[in-house]
């Protein structure tokens, strides 16, 4: 027997392999189509399964997440908001237009003890590729400027800002954004050793959207510059926020 709001077997078989052509087309994970529909990944796992029948308040929250009718009829067509490949989270993009900006990019210098490297990180949609891209400008090393993709799985919490160059990774791993949209967290990267040597090290990374600072500055800001207390207590948020942890 079934509730009230349920559909028949026959009719449910039919959903659950649509719903499952549709996560292959699209490339989607199970857990991102939940959430984009608001229904748990068990409830989902389940009518798939054929361990409980479908409900039309499940197939109806399915078909509004996915833009197409799961059952026989045609119904008007939904405007499906572009996602993000699977691998970088599969985020929508409406649910990550909040992070789109310009930002303060703040990180302790590797040259100079006590002073503080700043330059600006803009992150956006690219339209082409489907998903976040961001950048790095105004920094006084230039030609070592990074470029790459955002992922934001749902599972952290956590962003990351990849580079990915012929293979060679360089990682910004933040925290969940503060009430103010501030980010914290580490940065993964490689510095130049002793001649060509490329050396691991990670270090304490603050992104600020570039609104909330004064006339911002970039470059390395050395102890004795204006702006340096305010940009080391910034920087100093990372690790005394618990957004970041360095262990020996």
């Amino acid at each position: 027997m079934t509730g009230a709001d349920e559909l028949h077997h026959a009719e449910g078989e039919v959903i659950a392999l649509r719903v499952r052509e549709e996560l292959a087309r699209r490339r989607i994970s199970r857990q991102a189509l939940a959430d984009m529909a608001r229904i748990s990944l068990s409830t989902l796992e389940k009518a798939l399964s054929g361990s409980r029948s479908f409900t039309l308040a499940t197939v109806l929250r399915l078909e509004e997440a996915l833009g197409t009718s799961l059952r026989g009829t045609a119904r008007p067509s939904v405007v499906l908001p572009d996602l993000a490949p699977d691998h970088m989270g599969a985020y929508a993009r409406p649910a990550v237009r909040w992070i789109e900006g310009d930002y303060l990019t703040l990180r302790p210098s590797f040259e100079e003890p006590g002073a503080v490297y700043a330059y600006l990180t803009s992150i956006a949609w690219d339209e082409a590729a489907g998903h976040l891209m961001f950048s790095e400008t105004g920094r006084t090393d230039r030609q070592f400027a990074q470029v790459g993709h955002v992922s934001m799985p749902n599972r952290s919490g956590h962003i990351y800002l990849v580079t990915n160059d012929s293979g060679q990774y360089r990682v910004t791993m933040l925290g969940r954004a503060t009430r103010e949209m501030r980010m914290f967290g580490i940065l993964l990267t490689l510095q130049v050793g002793s001649g060509s040597q490329l050396v691991p090290v990670a270090c304490p990374v603050a992104l600020v959207p570039i609104g909330q600072v004064e006339a911002p500055e970039t470059g390395r800001i050395m102890p004795d510059s204006p702006c340096h207390a305010d940009y080391r207590a910034l920087l100093d948020l990372a690790t005394k926020g618990d957004y970041a942890r360095f262990r020996s």
